[in-house]
């Protein structure tokens, strides 16, 4: 059963959540970058990008909050490579993360998961690294990937049936989109390109009876 904008009485307003363009860059840009504790070392199901519970355990739960790079909610989903600036403590790759929340320390850009953090170390120097609570980072945006999963998209839990209609999608892999939002009379936004097979997709994956936070598969993959 797809979405079926004749059941609705009222105007609909939909607002798709997508991550701003982030094409994969070769410059690295300077930063700081801190953490944050949990019980079990991954992300928060309570970010500010409304992912739930798919939030704190996305991509192994190498998470982050960001601040400049939120940009309104618009820098969700973004995948970045951070190292940091510590030769003798950290490894040369650094870690990748997803941005699944806002978050601000002593002038940093990224607040990682305990996780992620400590990917940021060579062996046995995880301890010594988190002792040091900020340390200067050097981060560049790269696509994200997610091999194995189809995109996902979830209702946020804000929609209001049937009037109010917001999503975010999940496992989207590849380079990122503009965000999109809108006010349509049953129906969803126009978009443009890429984002048009997306429209696509959602249209015939949500039913007309959706519910606030319930997750329905696209049974596509994005690469």
């Amino acid at each position: 059963m797809g979405f079926s904008p004749k059941s609705y009485c009222s105007l609909l307003f939909v607002m798709v959540l997508l991550p701003a363009l982030c094409h994969s860059q070769d410059a690295y840009v300077s930063s700081r970058a801190t953490f944050y504790g949990s019980p079990d070392s991954l992300g928060t199901p309570t970010g500010a990008c409304g992912y739930g519970d798919y939030g704190r355990t996305v991509n192994d739960g190498s998470v982050s909050g960001v601040s400049r790079l939120y940009k309104n909610g618009t820098g969700c989903g973004a995948c970045y490579q951070v190292r940091c600036k510590i030769p003798q403590l950290c490894i040369e790759d650094g870690v990748g993360v997803v941005v699944t929340d806002y978050g601000e320390g002593d002038k940093t850009e990224f607040v990682l998961s305990t996780r992620a953090f400590s990917r940021l170390a060579r062996p046995n120097a995880a301890l010594e690294l988190f002792a040091y609570g900020v340390v200067d980072v050097e981060f560049r945006g790269i696509p994200c990937k997610y091999p194995g999963y189809n995109l996902m998209v979830k209702v946020h839990e804000h929609s209001r049936f049937p009037e109010y209609l917001a999503v975010v999608l999940l496992y989207q892999a590849g380079k990122k989109l503009h965000h999109c939002r809108g006010s349509v009379a049953g129906g969803l936004p126009a978009m443009e390109g890429y984002a048009k097979v997306l429209r696509c997709s959602l249209s015939s994956v949500i039913p007309s009876e959706w519910k606030a936070g319930a997750v329905y598969d696209t049974a596509i993959q994005l690469y």
